[in-house]
C-alpha cells in the first residue's frame, strides 16, 4: 500500500526542467542560516541543502538549535538573517504555501485525546481543505500503513505511547506531503516502540518521500539517515552520511574500560599510548583502536585489571565526541 498519491511521487523529487537536463534543486535549501533571541544566538549561520528523496538528519544533544532550524523550515518562526527556501519557497513570505506541502511530526504528540483514532485523522485532513470523500478514504490507508486499523474506533487516550506517535506520522502524511518533518521522533518510546516506528519511516524512504529529522539518539541517526549534519551549539560542525563520519573521525573498533569513578583518570594516564586516542569520561575510559581486543591485551599487559570491559564498533556518539569533547546525552 502507497502512502503517496498519484502524481505526487514525480512532484516530490522536485525535478525543474527535467526533459532539459537539467540538475534537480534541492527540496530544502539554506545559506548562513541564523536565528537570534536576543543575545543568544540559537542557530549561528548555518548552509545545508537537502535533496528530493533523502533522509537528511540534524543530530546533536538537546539545545544545539535542531528544533529551531525546524521551525524555521516549517514556516513557523521566522529568521534573524541568512537564507531559506524550502519547496521552491522562501517562508518568511510564502509560510502558507509550505506548509500545505509539508507533513509535520512534533517532538510532542498534539492529538486530540478526546476523539477516535480515525477522526483524528479525518478532521486533520480538513484543515488542509481536502475533499471529504478523500481524505476519510486516505485515512483508511494511513490507518494500514500506521498499523493501526484495528484501533480506528478507540479514543487516542487509550493508546500507548509508540501508537501515539505512529498516529502522529498517518496525521501528517494525510495531505501527501512533499517532505516529512520529525523532530525527535522517538523520544519516550521503549526499544520495541522505536523499532516499529523505525520500520514505518523505512516503508516512506523507500517510496522516495524526503524526510528531515532531529534526534539526539546516535543509533537512530545511524538508522535512518543517508545524509546528516552534527549540530553543537547551533553551528554545523561536520556533514556527511554516518558510515562517512566515523570513517573520518572515528577508528573501526573502541575499547571501553571501567576502573571506579575515582580511578578513571589515574588510570588512564597508565594506559596513555595504546590505541590512536584515549578519552576519559566521569564513568569509563574509552581506547580508540582498529582492533579492540589487542587494546584490552595491551591494557592488561600494563598490569591494569579494569572492573568492566566491552569492546564495540565506533558510533556517531564517538564522533560528536571527538569533534566536541563531550558526550551526546550530556
Amino acid at each position: 500500500m502507497s502512502t503517496r498519491v498519484d502524481g505526487a511521487e514525480d512532484a516530490a523529487r522536485g525535478w525543474h526542467g527535467l526533459a532539459l537536463g537539467l540538475v534537480p534543486a534541492p527540496v530544502i535549501e539554506a545559506n548562513g542560516l541564523r536565528k537570534e533571541y536576543g543575545d543568544f544566538t540559537a542557530v549561528d549561520g548555518i548552509d545545508f541543502a537537502i535533496e528530493a528523496g533523502e533522509a537528511f538528519g540534524f543530530l546533536g544533544p538537546n539545545g544545539a538549535g535542531k528544533s529551531t532550524t525546524m521551525r524555521m523550515i516549517a514556516a513557523t518562526s521566522t529568521r534573524t538573517s541568512g537564507d531559506l527556501q524550502v519547496l521552491g519557497f522562501d517562508p518568511e513570505s510564502h509560510g502558507p504555501e509550505i506548509r500545505a506541502q509539508l507533513g509535520i511530526v512534533p517532538q510532542a504528540d498534539q492529538l486530540d485525546e478526546e476523539l477516535r483514532v480515525v477522526d483524528n485523522l479525518i478532521v486533520y485532513g480538513r484543515y488542509f481543505g481536502l475533499p471529504l470523500p478523500y481524505v476519510k478514504r486516505r485515512a483508511e490507508e494511513l490507518l494500514e500503513f500506521a498499523q493501526l486499523t484495528e484501533k480506528r474506533k478507540a479514543r487516542v487516550d487509550g493508546l500507548s505511547g509508540g501508537m501515539k506517535r505512529r498516529l502522529t506520522i498517518a496525521r501528517g502524511l494525510i495531505n501527501s506531503p512533499k517532505a516529512m518533518l520529525l523532530d525527535e521522533p522517538t523520544t519516550g518510546l521503549d526499544p520495541q516502540a522505536r523499532h516499529v516506528l523505525w520500520d514505518r519511516l523505512f516503508r516512506l524512504k523507500e517510496e522516495g518521500t524526503t524526510l528531515v529529522l532531529t534526534t539526539h539518539y546516535m543509533d537512530e541517526a545511524e538508522q535512518l539517515c543517508d545524509r546528516l549534519v552534527v549540530v553543537d551549539k547551533g553551528a554545523i560542525v561536520a556533514e556527511g552520511s554516518p558510515s562517512s563520519l566515523i570513517r573520518q573521525y572515528s577508528t573501526r573498533e573502541v575499547l571501553e574500560v571501567r576502573f571506579g569513578s575515582s580511578r578513571n583518570a589515574e588510570a588512564a594516564e597508565r594506559i596513555d599510548g595504546i590505541g590512536s586516542r584515549i578519552e576519559v569520561l566521569p564513568d569509563r575510559v574509552l581506547v580508540y583502536d582498529d582492533d579492540g581486543e589487542a587494546a584490552m591485551a595491551a591494557v592488561h599487559a600494563r598490569g591494569l585489571q579494569p572492573i568492566t570491559s566491552l569492546v564495540r564498533r565506533s558510533s556517531l556518539e564517538d564522533v560528536f565526541l571527538r569533534l566536541t569533547g563531550r558526550s551526546l546525552v550530556e
